[in-house]
């Protein structure tokens, strides 16, 4: 089955049908005239659905389409919350189904449900008018009209751009011309794999007129999103000189193949295969690739992470990740392009100038665009330059200097999966440059409805992988790793004013850094439906009727020093609610209104939620980041469908936490506040699958009690432990039955004598943190049988005197291990042929006494070793050693075939 398309649009349609469908169900069978007209609502919107999803795949509407979605976009809106307020009358402030029909006959009596009737008659109206204006319009019409304008293809000005106008480009070509010039001959292919702008079609090129004259034949070619492949492989035929001819067989992709294959095998080919957006596509492309044993190449440039390895994987090739210019390097091409002159830019310019390139953010692209846009008005003051600055994210989608920008940007846009575009414009709702974690938006986006149910897979985890899309296709960029994870990304300047700009025009988000830009919103054409405040403090309080103007809201974020936000009560429909705001000021007394609340938020001083909270029966996540004493309702066990959950710093386990059944993510930062009856507790939430629990130490019964429930959370995928038992821990080192699926294990903070056993059957295990006592080679060897270790971080107490052999075989996928201790660790450690196999990252960390001048011996049987890090701490001063270390290191290394990089960190 097809997965449903959740755009701007869909993202209210699908969820309103299956509010429709469900009124159609046996537990509403007693309200017939709701039923019915709950019937038509669903059979007119499952109608314009079929042409809504058509036209979501269109590049550039027609004026009339746009209008008509939009219509029915809005409609829909109103529709579900008529539907939402309804169903909630129906079940009753607790929100327990089951008394539908005594509440069906007091909203009888009190007239309520008349005036839903009606409510819904007036949308019943509404859909028949906007079914009528698609006949009248011929909007299906528009599907096969919309497209017919052809742009110039953006990538060419950086085909033929000269090299005498570069900047920044020599280091990254010469480092990929010794890649392809060795003396190796078998098939090289390289991918250059990169952020929008970075100017990977650039480089791509200019190696190309570097090396090309090596090679019998070449050919550049430039892939299209969706490409006609008969068209692309005759064109690379042509680039060759072949003529594939033009019968019949020369629209049959295998016949091309076949020909091209022909003609290759014998020649010494360099092949370009510019802006390569998918597999399936380069799946076609390497059939065309024949070996030949001549020291044949291939570069694939793609924005897609996953397109490069693909790529690269199969002939052991490389992939070059192309980063920002450094601010040297962006100052050159941005002064190069307006005075004429890299190293000269007037005074009165130089300000402004900084501000202009941190928005550029070093993106070549950005740059480039930028400067000529300054270059051609001649921008001759100042404010002039300041004015163009500051209009820099509004003037972006609509000055046609800019065009060429927003044509590239909005190539990514357009080329995804309609069922992340809601997803991706979703990240308006954060400031510029913040990081915004992995987390918080997999559950923001479930929160609002925009992630599509896969079978057997869990809606956040669902929703995790659109943002590993979202990473994979350079559309944001990757900021944390934890665990071996992605967990936090950056949004570039230029892509937040493309979201912001595609929100303005399909009224999805508002964003507001004013109370006068909050006014503004008065005059919207269309309804607030998420908004996002960037308030500074002081300044004048919004009028009073703002609050009406955003009952609408579903998704609300208050970031700043206002001390303003607008009342809560008024916000009838909200799904989101983010604050992250200093000061002490976080009462959230009226969130108990808030019926369809799925996700809070809040990072201040101090919170303070109401006592009675049990309405709140959607309500998923829970996130308190506060310091001040907090205030938290004991109704917060009671909350049926909370998912995940941080207590605030100061607060130990609720008490009754056993009673939160559906909790799967749990943060608790002062466990040594909780009561041993809770810890026990834990053990009762069979649901949990990251556990996360720190603070000061626990006495021995609260050991004890943590001991015993962490044995029984059979579902456990995380576990952090930063509480302890002061000394070392026998009951945790001896815990009879570990959670087997355990994926992530951080006891840096616990202390074992030993490797605890019960760690080697832990099969899923890709990530330990672990503090021992004495590392001997049988408790190496125990981790080392881990068939999923990939990252492990080893802290040790004492070295013993013979050699800790990491043995052949052994660590089999690791890719990065820190060793840690006082003592010189490298100096007993040796690896044998065929160890570690995989490990990239070899990273020793010990005190300036500890150091005896040797080095781990056998590293050059790492064979895939890239770094090795040396990290040497205490007194005397480092410098003393500094010298030596660094020497005997990099002699060690001379002898590695792969020449690992070294770093000495004092």
């Amino acid at each position: 089955m097809a997965a449903e398309i959740v755009s701007a649009t869909m993202g209210v349609v699908n969820p309103l049908i299956g509010k429709l469908t469900e009124l159609l169900g046996e537990e509403y069978r007693k309200l017939t005239g709701v039923r019915r007209q709950a019937m038509f609502l669903k059979d007119e919107l499952s109608s314009m659905k079929a042409l809504l999803d058509k036209l979501e795949l269109v590049d550039k509407l027609d004026p009339q389409a746009k209008d008509w979605r939009d219509h029915v976009r809005e409609m829909s809106y109103d529709m579900e919350n008529c539907i939402d307020d309804f169903m909630h009358d129906l079940e009753g402030a607790d929100g327990k189904k089951g008394f539908v029909r005594k509440m069906a006959q007091r909203l009888r009596r009190l007239g309520r449900r008349h005036q839903i009737a009606n409510q819904i008659e007036e949308l019943k109206i509404r859909a028949i008018e906007e079914n009528a204006r698609r006949q009248r319009y011929k909007i299906d019409d528009s599907i096969h009209s919309s497209s017919t304008v052809v742009a110039v293809d953006p990538r060419v000005s950086a085909i033929y751009e000269a090299a005498a106008n570069l900047v920044g480009i020599d280091g990254p070509r010469e480092e990929l011309v010794s890649w392809l010039t060795n003396s190796e001959r078998k098939l090289k292919v390289v991918s250059i794999v990169g952020f929008v702008g970075l100017g990977k079609t650039t480089l791509a090129k200019q190696v190309y007129e570097k090396i090309g004259g090596q090679f019998d034949c070449k050919a550049f070619i430039s892939v299209s999103q969706k490409p006609n492949m008969p068209s692309l492989l005759n064109g690379l035929g042509l680039d060759l000189g072949i003529g594939i001819g033009e019968d019949s067989r020369a629209r049959k992709v295998p016949y091309i193949i076949r020909r091209l294959r022909e003609y290759l095998t014998h020649k010494r080919y360099l092949i370009v295969v510019d802006d390569l957006w998918d597999p399936p596509t380069w799946d076609i492309l390497r059939c065309v690739f024949a070996e030949g044993g001549n020291g044949n190449t291939v570069i694939v440039t793609t924005r897609v992470d996953v397109v490069a390895c693909r790529a690269s994987h199969e002939h052991d090739g490389h992939i070059y990740r192309m980063k920002p210019l450094n601010n040297e390097d962006s100052k050159r091409l941005f002064f190069g392009r307006v005075f004429r002159s890299e190293d000269s830019c007037a005074p009165q310019y130089e300000e402004v100038s900084t501000q202009i390139l941190k928005k550029c953010g070093g993106l070549p692209l950005a740059i480039i665009t930028i400067s000529s846009l300054l270059a051609s008005r001649q921008a001759k003051s100042r404010s002039d330059w300041e004015s163009i600055m500051k209009s820099l994210g509004t003037n972006f989608a609509t000055d046609p200097t800019l065009e060429g920008m927003k044509n590239i940007l909005n190539l990514s846009y357009m080329h995804l999966p309609p069922r992340l575009r809601a997803c991706f414009l979703y990240l308006g709702l954060h400031p510029e440059d913040r990081e915004i974690r992995r987390d918080d938006l997999a559950r923001q986006w479930v929160a609002e409805g925009f992630v599509s149910s896969v079978p057997e897979l869990d809606l956040e985890d669902v929703a995790k992988s659109y943002f590993n899309e979202l990473i994979n296709r350079s559309l944001i960029q990757p900021a944390e790793t934890i665990y071996g994870e992605v967990t936090s990304c950056r949004v570039h300047d230029m892509i937040l004013d493309l979201i912001l700009s595609k929100c303005a025009e399909e009224n999805f988000m508002h964003t507001a850094h004013s109370y006068g830009e909050m006014e503004k919103m008065h005059s919207c054409k269309y309804k607030v439906r998420r908004l996002s405040l960037n308030l500074s403090a002081g300044g004048a309080t919004p009028g009073s009727t703002l609050a009406t103007g955003l009952s609408q809201v579903r998704s609300f974020a208050q970031f700043g020093e206002s001390i303003y936000a607008p009342p809560l009560e008024s916000f009838k429909h909200v799904r989101v609610l983010v604050f992250e705001v200093p000061g002490e000021r976080s009462k959230l007394g009226a969130i108990c209104h808030l019926f369809q609340l799925r996700y809070l938020k809040v990072s201040a001083d101090s919170v303070e939620l109401p006592a009675d909270i049990r309405g709140l029966v959607h309500l998923k996540t829970l996130e308190m980041n506060c310091w001040s004493e907090p205030k938290i309702s004991s109704d917060i066990v009671h909350l049926p469908n909370l998912f995940n959950l941080r207590l605030p710093y100061g607060t130990g386990l609720p008490e009754g936490i056993r009673n939160m059944t559906s909790i799967r993510t749990l943060r608790c930062s002062s466990m040594e506040k909780s009561l041993v009856e809770d810890i026990t507790g834990l053990g009762e939430l069979t649901n949990l699958r990251n556990l996360c629990l720190s603070g000061g130490s626990l006495t021995v019964e609260g050991v004890d009690a943590l001991v015993s429930s962490i044995g029984k959370l059979r579902d456990l995928r995380q576990l952090y432990l930063g509480c302890r038992l002061k000394g070392y821990n026998d009951q945790l080192g001896s815990l009879p039955d570990p959670p087997s699926r355990l994926e992530a294990l951080n006891l840096g903070n616990w202390l074992f004598y030993v490797v605890p056993k019960w760690i080697g059957g832990l099969r899923d295990l890709m990530w330990l943190s672990l503090n021992v006592d004495d590392l001997s080679s049988h408790e190496l060897r125990i981790l080392g049988e881990l068939p999923s270790l990939v990252r492990a971080y080893l802290s040790v107490s004492r070295i013993p005197k013979d050699k800790i052999v990491v043995g052949s075989g052994s660590f089999p996928v690791l890719e990065h291990i820190s060793l840690d201790s006082d003592e010189d660790v490298a100096a007993y450690l040796r690896f044998e042929a065929g160890a570690m196999r995989s490990l990239r990252v070899l990273a020793i960390r010990y005190t300036v006494e500890g150091w005896s001048g040797c080095t781990p011996d056998g590293m050059e049987h790492l064979l895939c070793l890239e770094q090795v890090n040396v990290r040497v701490y205490g007194t005397p001063t480092t410098e003393q050693v500094a010298p030596d270390v660094s020497s005997a290191y990099s002699k060690a290394l001379e002898v590695h075939p792969r020449r690992p990089t070294f770093a000495l960190e004092r």
